[in-house]
């Protein structure tokens, strides 16, 4: 059930529809990054150049020059740090229209599930957000401890991220209650998804269309999940 929803969800994003959405993801996180990059260009050439100049007065003016340039080699390696997660925060806005390619294209018959409002998008993406950084703060925080830094990551990255992105593909056809009732009654089948998904954030160019996979994978996950409680518990 897990393998069949991932590969199916992995052969999905490169088919035109998704690659439709990917492009709107990658487009508005670039111009997020370039707003981003002159802001804090800005920040530093209205705050730290003239408190350096301050501090330390009397610098020859190639002093400046060069403190410039450093500042401009840091913003850059800041920028690289922020790309998957402001890409994540991107792409947590367009993640119903993701699950309704999918639930359109592979399950026609069914009925469609309803998109969540913009302002509860927004909170998902910034969960999801919330769930990458506090993942990898806990495995950095074990970084010491042989054996196990690794094995932290996919574990705390496999938890939240099953529990997020499976109660977003529940919800769409669920009362959140009924959602979050269902993630726990199926918690095992749940985490090993997110375990798959945290395989996903950790390979480099591939983390960036993570939330993307992971909606699809657990919108088709969902879809199982829901046969197989209908085929156990078979409405009169």
């Amino acid at each position: 059930m897990i393998f069949d929803a991932a590969r199916t969800a992995a052969f999905e994003l490169i088919s035109p529809p998704f690659r439709a959405v990917f492009f709107k993801t990658l487009g508005l996180t670039v111009l997020a990054l370039v707003a981003l990059w002159l802001g804090l260009t800005s920040l530093v050439e209205w705050l730290a150049l003239p408190w350096l100049q301050t501090l330390l007065p009397g610098l020859p003016s190639w002093a400046g020059l060069i403190g410039s340039i450093i500042a401009a080699i840091a913003l850059a390696f800041g920028m690289a740090l922020l790309i998957a997660p402001v890409t994540a925060v991107v792409a947590g806005l367009f993640l119903d229209d993701i699950a309704e390619v999918v639930e359109r294209t592979d399950y026609p018959l069914d009925a469609p599930g309803r998109a969540m409002p913009a302002l509860r998008s927004l909170v998902l993406a910034l969960r999801f957000l919330g769930v990458v950084i506090l993942g990898n703060l806990v495995a950095l925080l074990l970084l010491l401890v042989p054996g196990i830094n690794i094995a932290a990551f996919f574990v705390v990255n496999g938890y939240l991220l099953g529990r997020e992105f499976f109660e977003f593909a529940a919800m769409r056809f669920r009362p959140e209650d009924e959602a979050r009732a269902l993630r726990k009654r199926y918690a095992g089948t749940v985490f090993l998804a997110g375990l798959v998904i945290s395989a996903f954030l950790a390979i480099p160019l591939l983390n960036l269309v993570t939330p993307l996979f992971a909606a699809a994978m657990m919108v088709h996950l969902h879809k199982a999940i829901s046969a197989r409680e209908t085929a156990r518990f078979p409405r009169a």
